[in-house]
């Protein structure tokens, strides 16, 4: 076993050697200045940028498209002036500290990254009023106690797979990430490449997904099982398979960001303090709709109550007549499709990119240990206060700082309770 495992890694390692290459050798034909502006992560389309050289002459002018992505190609290498034009973004956004010009320097060769971190006006260090169209503080906190709601229940959908997954199997699966960016980019591919609205996209790439999942486990992780392979090799694998996943993806995807075809651009809706494209009511709903029959199927039905089963005890499951396997593959499928659900969610409040599981793996991880290993209720619990602490923090802390206050809270609880909110307490040793 321990040959394979070291073959198996040594295998992977060359495979994601051999794919990195090339990803990377492609961005040597950069040569600019590129950026992206997010207001609490959602693109800012249509401002200006202007680019000059160090002296003062004009370069070009660019406007953010519907992802918030601009880029200038510069003919010579050497140090330019861009300047952001505050005239042209939402009227409710600013750029922290006031400043708009950036004088970074490009590289033969390379892309320069520039940075404008936007804020809403009222946020932390600037003067809050009720006047001129600015935000008061209890109207930002009512905007960011929404956007977290949204943001938990989609932690949720995705916690919730992997939590089902490690109740019956016991496997920590680093890449349940991955299953989510599979999702976001098989809706996109059925999209945007064959044309179908984003609607019937979804559900077939949902559909394809679960039984992605099916198959996932039937020829891979169940074999390995079969084999004896312990919990702590298998989560060492999933490592592995994440990283293969993710340059697979970033070679087919590529690393650019995109977006879908319909709903990408919506004007907002006004809700007392809560302003939100209609979008996003509607996805709220629908994942509100998957959580609960879910949990339904889970209390009610007969492989519901097998799941249960199994994840309390696989041995005194089986020796009652429940069929291991069966059970442990539906809940991979379920699983699957409830990651990708969570990806397309996710897709349509954000740009897609090809990291974006891995960027939002730390908080359902984080939601699915602050509910409780193991219970699906739990991790619903879990990543609703997770999303919340994650966008209401921004009151205090910079956005950037933003997942430090869930993982404050993480630690905090574990320290009262380690079992999480809902779990049990087990006796070890």
């Amino acid at each position: 076993m321990r040959r394979a495992v070291i073959a198996f890694t040594a295998f992977l390692g060359g495979l994601i050697f051999l794919l990195a290459g090339p990803a990377h050798a492609g961005t040597a034909d950069c040569q600019g200045l590129k950026g992206t502006l997010k207001l609490q992560g959602q693109p800012v389309n249509g401002a200006k940028i202007a680019v000059t050289t160090e002296s003062g002459q004009p370069v070009k002018e660019v406007t953010s498209n519907a992802q918030g992505t601009w880029d200038v190609q510069v003919d010579k290498p050497g140090k330019y002036k861009v300047t952001l034009d505050v005239s042209s973004l939402p009227k409710n956004a600013d750029v922290r500290g006031g400043n708009n010009v950036r004088t970074p320097t490009v590289y033969e060769g390379n892309c320069s990254t520039v940075l404008f971190a936007l804020q809403p006006k009222g946020a932390p260090g600037q003067q809050p009023a009720d006047t001129d169209g600015e935000i008061t503080f209890w109207e930002q906190a009512a905007q960011l106690t929404f956007e977290g709601l949204n943001l938990g229940l989609i932690i949720a959908l995705a916690a919730l797979g992997l939590s089902l997954i490690y109740g019956t199997t016991g496997l920590t699966n680093f890449a349940h990430g991955e299953l989510v960016t599979l999702g976001a980019i098989l809706a996109y591919a059925f999209n945007v490449g064959f044309g179908l609205h984003l609607i019937p996209a979804a559900v077939i790439a949902v559909a394809v997904a679960g039984v992605l999942g099916y198959l996932q486990d039937r020829f891979f992780w169940g074999v390995l099982r079969k084999r004896g392979t312990g919990t702590i090799a298998m989560m060492i694998i999933s490592i592995g398979v994440a990283l293969l996943l993710r340059y697979v993806f970033l070679i087919f995807f590529g690393g650019q960001n995109e977006a879908y075809a319909q709903y990408t651009a919506q004007p907002g809706v006004e809700i007392g303090p809560i302003t939100a494209a209609p979008k996003n009511f509607v996805a709220m709903g629908i994942e509100l709709t998957v959580l609960i029959i879910v949990g339904i199927a889970l209390l009610r039905t007969r492989t519901g109550k097998a799941a249960r089963a199994v994840a309390d005890n696989p041995a005194l499951a089986a020796s009652s007549g429940i069929n291991v396997d069966r059970v442990i593959r539906i809940i991979w499928a379920s699983g699957g499709a409830i990651a990708a659900l969570a990806g397309i969610m996710l897709g349509l409040s954000q740009s897609l990119k090809y990291t974006m599981g891995q960027d939002v793996l730390l908080l359902i991880f984080a939601g699915v240990t602050l509910g409780g290993l193991g219970t699906a209720f739990g991790a619903l619990v879990g990543s609703l206060v997770v999303g919340l602490f994650v966008q209401v923090s921004t009151l205090w802390v910079p956005p950037e700082l933003k997942s430090v206050g869930a993982l404050v809270v993480l630690i905090i609880v574990l320290l009262v309770r380690p079992q999480g909110i809902l779990g049990r307490r087990e006796r070890i040793g």
